[in-house]
């Protein structure tokens, strides 16, 4: 077979089945389809360079894949601690309720759905209080990927926040206030 596409193909139809039951197998299915998705990825810009027998490759290519995937969740939910660990009980009490414009807990879930790139921008721009030429350095991109990223970011932080709790009729009126937060932001 010499046509690229062709390969691939017949690369993929014999071997998708196998790189999915292998992702699915360590972890939740909607990470395994992106695992398997990101797998055949990187096969088809190696398709040169691929090892016969493939398969073994493959599922290596998962794993790795996997451990990054396990890696940034874990990276994400220690973003997410440290917030948390920011503010306590006992300063909710202390403070003016004027002076919380999310409710806390409200505020760390919506954050922890949000991508480890999306809490790190928001959090240099915000905590951090770093221009944008500076923030870029630090995540690495150029100024105007990063303020890219920050205003998705705060664009998926304000759907995060508008999303109704399951088993709520109504929403707090801190999250509204959030929300407005989060747009202006």
């Amino acid at each position: 077979m010499d046509d690229p596409e062709e390969r691939f193909t017949a690369l993929y139809d014999r071997h998708y089945r196998a790189v999915l039951g292998y992702a699915l197998l360590r972890a939740e299915h909607g990470v395994a389809e992106d695992v398997c998705s990101e797998t055949f990825l990187v096969a088809w810009r190696r398709l040169g360079e691929l090892p016969e027998p493939v398969l073994p490759w493959l599922l290596g290519v998962a794993r790795n894949l996997l451990a990054k995937q396990r890696d940034s969740r874990g990276r994400r939910q220690a973003l997410v601690d440290r917030i948390a660990a920011l503010s306590t009980e006992r300063d909710a009490v202390a403070w003016d309720v004027a002076d919380h414009v999310v409710d806390r807990t409200t505020a760390l879930a919506a954050l922890a759905t949000l991508p480890e790139q999306d809490v790190e921008a928001m959090a240099l721009a915000s905590w951090h209080g770093l221009p944008p030429e500076q923030a870029a350095t630090v995540m690495g991109c150029s100024t105007r990927t990063y303020n890219v990223r920050l205003h998705r970011a705060r664009k998926r932080l304000s759907r995060a926040l508008r999303a109704e709790p399951a088993g709520s009729a109504k929403r707090p009126r801190a999250v509204e206030h959030g929300q407005r937060f989060a747009e202006e932001a």
